[in-house]
Protein backbone atom coordinates (compact mmCIF):
# COMPACT_ATOMS: atom_id res chain seq x y z
CA UNK A 1 0.00 0.00 0.00
CA UNK A 2 1.13 3.53 -0.72
CA UNK A 3 1.12 6.30 1.89
CA UNK A 4 -1.84 7.85 0.09
CA UNK A 5 -3.80 4.61 0.25
CA UNK A 6 -3.00 4.20 3.93
CA UNK A 7 -4.33 7.68 4.63
CA UNK A 8 -7.47 6.94 2.63
CA UNK A 9 -8.25 3.78 4.59
CA UNK A 10 -7.46 5.49 7.89
CA UNK A 11 -9.86 8.29 6.96
CA UNK A 12 -12.50 5.64 6.30
CA UNK A 13 -11.81 4.08 9.71
CA UNK A 14 -12.11 7.51 11.32
CA UNK A 15 -15.43 8.07 9.56
CA UNK A 16 -16.92 4.77 10.72
CA UNK A 17 -15.73 5.51 14.27
CA UNK A 18 -18.19 8.42 14.39
CA UNK A 19 -21.04 5.91 14.60
CA UNK A 20 -19.97 5.38 18.19
CA UNK A 21 -20.04 9.07 19.18
CA UNK A 22 -20.91 9.76 21.98
CA UNK A 23 -22.43 6.48 23.17
CA UNK A 24 -19.02 4.79 23.46
CA UNK A 25 -18.24 6.81 26.59
CA UNK A 26 -16.30 6.37 28.80
CA UNK A 27 -14.22 4.78 26.02
CA UNK A 28 -13.07 6.63 22.91
CA UNK A 29 -15.01 6.04 19.70
CA UNK A 30 -12.63 4.00 17.53
CA UNK A 31 -13.08 2.67 13.99
CA UNK A 32 -11.47 -0.41 12.42
CA UNK A 33 -11.41 -1.87 8.91
CA UNK A 34 -9.90 -5.16 7.74
CA UNK A 35 -8.81 -4.88 4.13
CA UNK A 36 -7.35 -7.36 1.63
CA UNK A 37 -6.73 -6.69 -2.08
CA UNK A 38 -8.70 -3.44 -1.83
CA UNK A 39 -11.81 -5.10 -0.36
CA UNK A 40 -13.23 -4.54 3.12
CA UNK A 41 -13.64 -7.91 4.85
CA UNK A 42 -14.69 -6.64 8.26
CA UNK A 43 -15.46 -3.38 9.97
CA UNK A 44 -16.24 -2.28 13.48
CA UNK A 45 -16.66 0.69 15.78
CA UNK A 46 -16.77 1.05 19.55
CA UNK A 47 -20.19 -0.01 20.82
CA UNK A 48 -22.40 1.77 23.42
CA UNK A 49 -20.84 1.70 26.86
CA UNK A 50 -17.41 1.03 25.38
CA UNK A 51 -17.64 -2.66 24.50
CA UNK A 52 -17.09 -4.48 22.22
CA UNK A 53 -14.15 -2.52 20.88
CA UNK A 54 -13.81 -1.69 17.19
CA UNK A 55 -11.02 -4.23 16.56
CA UNK A 56 -13.00 -7.06 18.15
CA UNK A 57 -16.02 -6.27 15.97
CA UNK A 58 -13.96 -6.08 12.78
CA UNK A 59 -12.12 -9.34 13.48
CA UNK A 60 -15.36 -11.14 14.29
CA UNK A 61 -16.90 -9.88 11.05
CA UNK A 62 -13.92 -10.96 8.94
CA UNK A 63 -13.42 -14.35 10.59
CA UNK A 64 -10.75 -16.55 8.98
CA UNK A 65 -10.55 -14.14 6.04
CA UNK A 66 -8.58 -11.78 8.29
CA UNK A 67 -5.46 -13.94 7.86
CA UNK A 68 -2.99 -12.14 5.64
CA UNK A 69 -5.09 -8.97 5.57
CA UNK A 70 -4.41 -5.44 6.83
CA UNK A 71 -6.13 -3.87 9.82
CA UNK A 72 -6.65 -0.11 9.69
CA UNK A 73 -7.55 1.25 13.12
CA UNK A 74 -7.98 4.87 14.17
CA UNK A 75 -6.40 4.41 17.64
CA UNK A 76 -3.63 2.12 18.88
CA UNK A 77 -5.16 -1.20 20.08
CA UNK A 78 -5.44 -1.29 23.86
CA UNK A 79 -2.89 -3.32 25.78
CA UNK A 80 -4.54 -3.53 29.21
CA UNK A 81 -6.83 -6.32 30.36
CA UNK A 82 -10.35 -5.50 31.52
CA UNK A 83 -13.11 -7.40 33.29
CA UNK A 84 -15.31 -6.46 30.33
CA UNK A 85 -13.13 -8.02 27.64
CA UNK A 86 -9.65 -8.95 26.44
CA UNK A 87 -6.99 -6.48 25.35
CA UNK A 88 -7.36 -5.71 21.66
CA UNK A 89 -3.60 -5.99 21.18
CA UNK A 90 -3.85 -9.65 22.19
CA UNK A 91 -6.79 -10.27 19.84
CA UNK A 92 -4.89 -8.67 16.97
CA UNK A 93 -1.69 -10.56 17.79
CA UNK A 94 -3.55 -13.87 17.52
CA UNK A 95 -5.49 -12.95 14.38
CA UNK A 96 -3.08 -13.94 11.60
CA UNK A 97 -3.16 -10.46 10.12
CA UNK A 98 -0.21 -9.51 7.93
CA UNK A 99 -0.16 -5.81 8.79
CA UNK A 100 -1.69 -3.25 11.13
CA UNK A 101 -1.85 0.48 10.36
CA UNK A 102 -2.58 2.75 13.33
CA UNK A 103 -3.80 6.30 12.78
CA UNK A 104 -3.19 7.69 16.25
CA UNK A 105 -1.02 6.63 19.20
CA UNK A 106 -2.85 6.10 22.48
CA UNK A 107 -1.70 8.46 25.27
CA UNK A 108 -3.28 6.22 27.93
CA UNK A 109 -0.25 5.00 29.94
CA UNK A 110 -1.80 1.53 30.14
CA UNK A 111 -1.33 1.25 26.36
CA UNK A 112 1.00 4.06 25.10
CA UNK A 113 3.17 2.10 22.65
CA UNK A 114 2.68 -1.23 24.39
CA UNK A 115 -0.19 -2.18 22.10
CA UNK A 116 1.95 -1.69 19.01
CA UNK A 117 4.92 -3.54 20.50
CA UNK A 118 2.80 -6.51 21.56
CA UNK A 119 1.47 -6.90 18.03
CA UNK A 120 4.96 -6.59 16.52
CA UNK A 121 6.21 -9.24 18.93
CA UNK A 122 3.69 -11.62 17.36
CA UNK A 123 5.37 -11.14 13.97
CA UNK A 124 2.80 -8.74 12.52
CA UNK A 125 4.07 -5.60 10.77
CA UNK A 126 2.78 -2.45 12.43
CA UNK A 127 2.97 1.09 11.06
CA UNK A 128 1.99 4.18 13.02
CA UNK A 129 0.80 6.55 10.29
CA UNK A 130 -0.37 9.83 11.89
CA UNK A 131 -3.77 10.61 10.40
CA UNK A 132 -5.34 14.08 10.68
CA UNK A 133 -8.78 12.48 10.26
CA UNK A 134 -8.17 10.04 13.12
CA UNK A 135 -6.80 12.75 15.41
CA UNK A 136 -9.79 14.99 14.65
CA UNK A 137 -12.23 12.18 15.36
CA UNK A 138 -10.52 11.44 18.68
CA UNK A 139 -10.03 15.08 19.69
CA UNK A 140 -12.18 14.81 22.80
CA UNK A 141 -10.46 11.66 24.01
CA UNK A 142 -7.01 13.08 23.32
CA UNK A 143 -7.89 16.30 25.16
CA UNK A 144 -9.04 14.35 28.21
CA UNK A 145 -5.91 12.19 28.26
CA UNK A 146 -3.37 14.87 27.43
CA UNK A 147 -4.84 17.98 29.09
CA UNK A 148 -7.03 16.45 31.78
CA UNK A 149 -10.19 18.15 30.50
CA UNK A 150 -12.78 17.68 27.77
CA UNK A 151 -12.72 19.31 24.35
CA UNK A 152 -14.86 22.45 24.72
CA UNK A 153 -17.14 23.75 21.96
CA UNK A 154 -18.95 27.08 22.38
CA UNK A 155 -22.11 27.68 20.37
CA UNK A 156 -23.52 31.14 19.64
CA UNK A 157 -26.62 31.99 17.59
CA UNK A 158 -26.22 35.61 16.45
CA UNK A 159 -27.82 38.30 14.38
CA UNK A 160 -25.69 40.10 11.81
CA UNK A 161 -24.99 42.82 14.37
CA UNK A 162 -23.82 40.31 16.98
CA UNK A 163 -26.89 40.11 19.19
CA UNK A 164 -28.19 36.94 20.83
CA UNK A 165 -31.58 38.37 21.83
CA UNK A 166 -33.80 41.43 21.86
CA UNK A 167 -33.21 43.98 24.62
CA UNK A 168 -36.00 42.34 26.66
CA UNK A 169 -34.32 38.91 26.34
CA UNK A 170 -36.54 37.48 23.60
CA UNK A 171 -34.43 35.02 21.57
CA UNK A 172 -36.81 32.47 20.05
CA UNK A 173 -35.99 32.23 17.29
CA UNK A 174 -32.98 34.07 15.91
CA UNK A 175 -32.05 31.26 13.51
CA UNK A 176 -34.28 29.12 11.35
CA UNK A 177 -35.33 25.48 11.48
CA UNK A 178 -32.34 24.14 9.51
CA UNK A 179 -29.84 25.81 11.82
CA UNK A 180 -31.69 24.57 14.90
CA UNK A 181 -31.70 21.02 13.56
CA UNK A 182 -27.96 21.28 12.88
CA UNK A 183 -27.43 22.46 16.46
CA UNK A 184 -29.32 19.42 17.76
CA UNK A 185 -27.08 17.21 15.64
CA UNK A 186 -24.09 18.88 17.31
CA UNK A 187 -25.62 18.21 20.72
CA UNK A 188 -25.89 14.54 19.78
CA UNK A 189 -22.13 14.40 19.18
CA UNK A 190 -21.13 15.64 22.65
CA UNK A 191 -20.95 13.90 25.99
CA UNK A 192 -22.18 16.88 27.97
CA UNK A 193 -23.96 20.20 27.45
CA UNK A 194 -23.71 23.25 29.72
CA UNK A 195 -25.56 26.50 30.36
CA UNK A 196 -25.19 29.20 32.97
CA UNK A 197 -27.27 29.42 36.10
CA UNK A 198 -29.16 32.43 34.78
CA UNK A 199 -30.16 30.59 31.62
CA UNK A 200 -31.31 27.61 33.65
CA UNK A 201 -33.46 29.74 35.94
CA UNK A 202 -34.91 31.93 33.18
CA UNK A 203 -35.51 29.39 30.42
CA UNK A 204 -35.67 25.96 32.10
CA UNK A 205 -34.04 24.48 28.95
CA UNK A 206 -34.42 20.79 28.13
CA UNK A 207 -31.04 20.59 26.35
CA UNK A 208 -32.00 17.25 24.82
CA UNK A 209 -31.71 16.02 21.24
CA UNK A 210 -35.03 16.28 19.42
CA UNK A 211 -34.09 14.72 16.10
CA UNK A 212 -35.92 11.50 15.14
CA UNK A 213 -33.75 8.49 15.90
CA UNK A 214 -31.15 10.44 17.89
CA UNK A 215 -33.05 10.99 21.12
CA UNK A 216 -30.87 8.44 22.94
CA UNK A 217 -27.82 10.60 22.24
CA UNK A 218 -28.93 13.49 24.44
CA UNK A 219 -25.88 14.69 26.41
CA UNK A 220 -25.47 14.98 30.16
CA UNK A 221 -26.83 18.31 31.43
CA UNK A 222 -24.48 20.62 33.33
CA UNK A 223 -24.85 24.11 34.73
CA UNK A 224 -22.13 26.60 35.67
CA UNK A 225 -22.92 27.26 39.33
CA UNK A 226 -21.61 26.82 42.84
CA UNK A 227 -25.12 26.26 44.14
CA UNK A 228 -27.59 23.40 44.15
CA UNK A 229 -28.91 22.03 40.86
CA UNK A 230 -32.17 20.29 39.91
CA UNK A 231 -32.42 16.52 39.71
CA UNK A 232 -30.78 15.18 36.55
CA UNK A 233 -28.31 18.06 36.34
CA UNK A 234 -24.61 18.32 37.27
CA UNK A 235 -22.86 21.40 38.68
CA UNK A 236 -19.56 22.83 37.45
CA UNK A 237 -18.28 25.47 39.88
CA UNK A 238 -16.01 27.28 37.39
CA UNK A 239 -14.39 26.93 33.95
CA UNK A 240 -11.19 26.02 35.75
CA UNK A 241 -12.88 22.95 37.20
CA UNK A 242 -13.33 21.15 33.86
CA UNK A 243 -11.09 18.36 35.11
CA UNK A 244 -13.83 17.43 37.58
CA UNK A 245 -16.15 16.27 34.76
CA UNK A 246 -15.46 12.56 35.08
CA UNK A 247 -15.32 10.64 31.78
CA UNK A 248 -16.60 13.64 29.77
CA UNK A 249 -14.58 13.84 26.56
CA UNK A 250 -16.53 16.64 24.85
CA UNK A 251 -18.50 19.57 26.27
CA UNK A 252 -20.99 21.72 24.34
CA UNK A 253 -21.63 25.19 25.83
CA UNK A 254 -24.94 26.65 24.74
CA UNK A 255 -25.76 29.66 26.93
CA UNK A 256 -25.71 32.40 27.97
CA UNK A 257 -23.45 35.35 27.22
CA UNK A 258 -21.82 35.59 30.66
CA UNK A 259 -21.08 31.87 30.68
CA UNK A 260 -19.59 32.06 27.18
CA UNK A 261 -17.38 34.96 28.25
CA UNK A 262 -16.25 33.14 31.38
CA UNK A 263 -14.96 30.18 29.37
CA UNK A 264 -13.30 32.44 26.82
CA UNK A 265 -11.58 34.44 29.56
CA UNK A 266 -10.30 31.17 30.99
CA UNK A 267 -8.91 30.25 27.52
CA UNK A 268 -10.48 26.80 27.60
CA UNK A 269 -12.68 27.08 24.48
CA UNK A 270 -11.31 24.89 21.67
CA UNK A 271 -14.01 25.42 19.03
CA UNK A 272 -16.49 28.17 18.19
CA UNK A 273 -19.76 27.21 16.48
CA UNK A 274 -21.37 30.37 15.11
CA UNK A 275 -24.88 30.37 13.63
CA UNK A 276 -25.51 33.71 11.94
CA UNK A 277 -29.01 34.79 10.96
CA UNK A 278 -29.52 37.42 8.22
CA UNK A 279 -31.30 39.80 10.58
CA UNK A 280 -30.46 43.07 12.33
CA UNK A 281 -31.70 43.66 15.86
CA UNK A 282 -30.06 46.91 16.97
CA UNK A 283 -29.94 47.63 20.68
CA UNK A 284 -30.26 43.95 21.53
CA UNK A 285 -28.29 41.86 23.98
CA UNK A 286 -24.71 41.40 22.75
CA UNK A 287 -23.42 37.90 22.11
CA UNK A 288 -20.38 38.47 24.31
CA UNK A 289 -19.53 40.86 27.14
CA UNK A 290 -15.94 41.59 28.13
CA UNK A 291 -13.68 38.57 27.62
CA UNK A 292 -10.58 40.08 29.17
CA UNK A 293 -8.75 41.62 26.20
CA UNK A 294 -6.65 44.67 27.02
CA UNK A 295 -5.29 45.33 23.50
CA UNK A 296 -6.66 44.65 20.04
CA UNK A 297 -3.63 42.66 18.94
CA UNK A 298 -4.53 40.03 21.55
CA UNK A 299 -7.60 39.18 19.46
CA UNK A 300 -5.66 38.31 16.31
CA UNK A 301 -4.28 34.89 15.44
CA UNK A 302 -6.46 33.05 17.93
CA UNK A 303 -8.91 31.30 15.61
CA UNK A 304 -8.95 29.69 12.18
CA UNK A 305 -11.99 28.91 10.04
CA UNK A 306 -12.39 25.13 9.73
CA UNK A 307 -15.84 24.84 8.16
CA UNK A 308 -18.51 27.07 6.66
CA UNK A 309 -21.89 26.20 5.18
CA UNK A 310 -25.34 27.57 4.49
CA UNK A 311 -28.22 26.25 6.59
CA UNK A 312 -31.44 27.48 5.06
CA UNK A 313 -31.20 31.27 5.25
CA UNK A 314 -28.56 31.12 7.98
CA UNK A 315 -24.80 30.69 7.92
CA UNK A 316 -22.82 28.23 10.03
CA UNK A 317 -19.12 28.74 10.74
CA UNK A 318 -16.85 26.47 12.77
CA UNK A 319 -13.64 28.00 14.12
CA UNK A 320 -10.86 26.08 15.82
CA UNK A 321 -8.31 27.57 18.15
CA UNK A 322 -5.07 28.18 16.27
Amino acid sequence: MTAEQDQRWLSAAAAIAQRGVPLSRPNPAVGALIVKHGRVLGRGWTQPGGRPHAEAMALAAAGEAARGATLYVSLEPCAHASQRGPACADLVAASGLARVVVGCADPDPRTAGQGIERIRAAGIAVDLVPSPACAAGLAGYLSLRQRGRPLVSLKLALSLDGCIAMADGQSQWITGAAARAHCHAMRARHDAILVGGGTLRADQPRLDVRLPGLESRSPQRWVLTRGAVPAGWHALPSPGALGQMANVQSLFIEGGAQTAAAFLRAAVVDRLLLYRAPILIGGGLPGLPDIGLTALDQAHGQWRLAESRTLGKDRFELYERS
